[in-house]
């Protein structure tokens, strides 16, 4: 049943939903009635035309289910340029690779700035396994000048190694899949999907196999304390080897990370003992991950302690950590909104400014979005010059 705060979906939608969902059942039946949460992530959100990213659904923007930086305002992607013009200029040249490139618009905006920086790099390079949105992508680009949509180019998955430039992850790690725990007084318990007496999605339990366990007692190793009885909450077995395989390609150049997130000890605090497991449909955030599988998108924090060490392991270097507020503000903020609105008025020019300060305010995305900066080669400062938060890692 659909909650009433919620729209319900259409004919088509809901038929599509019934087709993940028998996806999950088949899943769980082979599981022997257990499946563990990061594979059921990985169904309703990948699965080969079914997963809500590998499926039709509009996802950004105002008819879809959420709101990303670069959809609210072109002021995040030139920002954004700032800080890969910085390390091109650094390396005498280079490419960017945008992972996940969500509508295209982050790219458009980059090119954009970047062009006008007499800056562009050598090739604009997009990761994207999903034809819908490349599709969509290759719609917002196609709005460029010849000059720029040129550059551009997909990938199916990463280049070899020896990559040179900036490598762009904008909420990219939030949807990988995690795997979902209890911490009990006689150990860890792994949560999972299963089917309830009515034979709908009901959370499941069973022992954490070894590997569960033990990155729960790396976590409680870092926190130096136990993890209270009851304490739920996820991790990500997936974002190390993410990391790692980042590294490996990055032979000079940036990684720059932004998504909503903690240092680890700010993840793992006893106060967020449900964990950070969040739901996404048509601009409503919830927290039931079984409701309309395939329609609704679901995240997870990133623990971004997790994600420096693996890219430290791997050989980069650690250039700063903040809030999104302190990196657009460091990233010449102030002018681009000053450029973005100069030829508004009125109504359009309130609305640009509004959606601009969205980007920078505490209460929104400033504060909640994190920028995390790795390097290897070169040493870029552009957005990393203020506010330096890398002692909550």
């Amino acid at each position: 049943m659909i909650p009433m705060a919620l729209p319900a979906p259409d004919a088509a939608a809901s038929e599509h939903s019934a087709r993940v969902r028998q996806a999950v059942v088949e899943a769980i039946a082979g599981g022997g009635g257990f499946l563990p949460f990061d594979r059921y992530m990985e169904i309703v959100l990948y699965a080969p035309g079914l997963g809500y990213y590998a499926a039709g659904a509009a996802k950004f923007g105002r008819g879809g289910d959420f709101v990303t930086a670069p959809e609210l305002s072109p002021v995040f992607g030139r920002c954004v340029a700032a800080t890969v013009a910085d390390v091109l200029a650094a390396l005498g040249g280079g490419a960017v690779l945008e992972l996940g490139a969500g509508s295209g618009r982050l790219a458009c905006d980059v090119l954009t700035a970047l062009a006008a920086r007499g800056a562009l790099p050598e090739r604009y390079e997009i990761l994207e396994v999903s034809a819908d949105l490349r599709d969509r992508q290759a719609a917002s680009l196609a709005t460029l000048p010849a000059a720029l949509r040129d550059r551009v180019v997909w990938r199916d998955g990463l280049p070899a190694a020896g990559f040179r430039g900036v490598i762009l992850g904008n909420e990219v790690a939030d949807a990988l899949p995690v795997r979902r725990f209890r911490r009990t007084a006689a150990g860890v318990v792994e949560l999972g999907v299963g089917l309830g007496a009515d034979g709908a999605f009901a959370w499941a339990s069973r022992p954490a196999d070894e590997d569960l366990a033990r990155a729960v007692a790396g976590i409680e190793v870092d926190l130096g304390r136990p993890l209270d009885d009851g304490y739920e909450s996820e991790v990500c077995a997936v974002l190390p080897a993410f990391v790692a395989s980042l590294a490996d390609v990055l032979e000079a150049g940036l990684l720059l990370l932004v998504d909503y997130g903690y240092g680890r000890r700010e993840y793992y605090d006893a106060a967020r003992r449900g964990g950070t497991l969040t739901c996404f449909y048509r601009h409503r955030v919830h927290a039931d991950p079984f409701l309309l599988p395939g329609l609704q998108d679901l995240t997870a924090w990133v623990d971004f302690t997790q994600v420096a060490t693996a890219a430290v392991d791997g050989g980069l270097e650690l250039i700063g950590y903040t809030t999104q507020a302190q990196y657009l503000l460091d990233a010449g903020f102030a002018a681009a909104v000053a450029d973005v609105t100069q030829s508004l008025d009125g109504i359009p020019r309130l609305n640009a400014l509004a959606a601009a300060q969205t980007l920078v305010l505490a209460g929104e995305m400033g504060e909640r979005f994190k920028c995390l900066a790795l390097a290897r080669g070169v040493a870029p400062t552009v957005g990393f010059r203020g506010r330096d938060f890398s002692a909550r890692l």
